[in-house]
């Protein structure tokens, strides 16, 4: 009988730690701002397992890499690809921006999947990782468009416009509208991904063992990489697109 309280207490335990709690934010306020506290906790904890690997990285290169060079330089490598694959011969100023993307939602995926945030009890909301929140999505897009619209102008300058004309002057509210779209596009893309393996986990938990979770959540760590490189992939392709001038 104390082994079955036992076995109770403990699937409780994780039930509450798999927990979701939506539309509940621990709110701080900056400037006159409010702002999700939780998202920007979440988010100064990747940063820092960024830099700290950047530190790692560039702290004592050798001419002959060891293994823990030779994985940052693949990472590099694969960051470069992609950027040339998408942008073109042009690629080089534009791989620290899609490596940052691709490095950051990786990152913050794989946290929200590894690290045992929810242990951690705030007043209101819970920690997960930052792409679990629309604003953060969203921040991430429109810097992908504010990139996308750069990259057009520094190539061609006001010229750039002309590509909304084009084939014919009928197709201009296509052509803007098109462009309003993109952001939005990868915005609720990562976002939507991102939070329906997060239900798609606490659902099982709430009706199944945890031996059926378990594998759910290793699929949620390849998905969670696969959802990075689609916005890394689609940004440098948007930004190549504004460079060449067609769609």
């Amino acid at each position: 009988m104390n082994v079955l309280l036992c076995s109770i207490n403990t699937l409780k335990r994780l039930y509450d730690i798999s927990a979701v709690e939506v539309g509940q934010h621990l709110y701080w306020q900056i400037g006159g701002f409010q702002v999700h506290a939780q998202v920007l906790i979440t988010s100064w904890v990747v940063i820092a397992i960024l830099l700290v690997s950047a530190i790692i990285a560039v702290r004592n290169p050798q001419s002959i890499p060891t293994d823990g060079q030779n994985f940052f330089e693949y990472v590099l490598e694969f960051i470069r690809d992609v950027s040339k694959t998408q942008i073109g011969e042009e690629y080089g100023p534009w791989v620290p921006f899609i490596g940052t993307m691709f490095l950051f939602i990786f990152v913050s995926n794989w946290s929200g999947a590894l690290l045992p945030w929810k242990i951690i009890q705030l007043p209101h909301g819970e920690l997960a990782a930052p792409t679990n929140d629309i604003n953060t999505t969203v921040a991430l897009a429109l810097l992908t468009s504010v990139a996308y619209f750069y990259a057009g102008l520094s190539k061609k300058g006001l010229g750039y416009f002309g590509k909304y004309i084009q084939p014919t002057p009928i197709l201009l509210p296509i052509n803007i509208l098109e462009d309003f779209t993109k952001p939005l596009s990868l915005s609720f893309r990562l976002f939507g991904n991102i939070l329906a393996d997060e239900l798609v986990v606490v659902v099982l938990v709430s009706l199944v063992p945890l031996v059926v979770p378990i594998p759910v959540m290793f699929l949620g760590l390849f998905t969670s990489g696969i959802q990075a490189l689609i916005f890394a992939t689609l940004a440098a392709a948007y930004i190549g697109e504004s460079m060449e001038g067609h769609h």
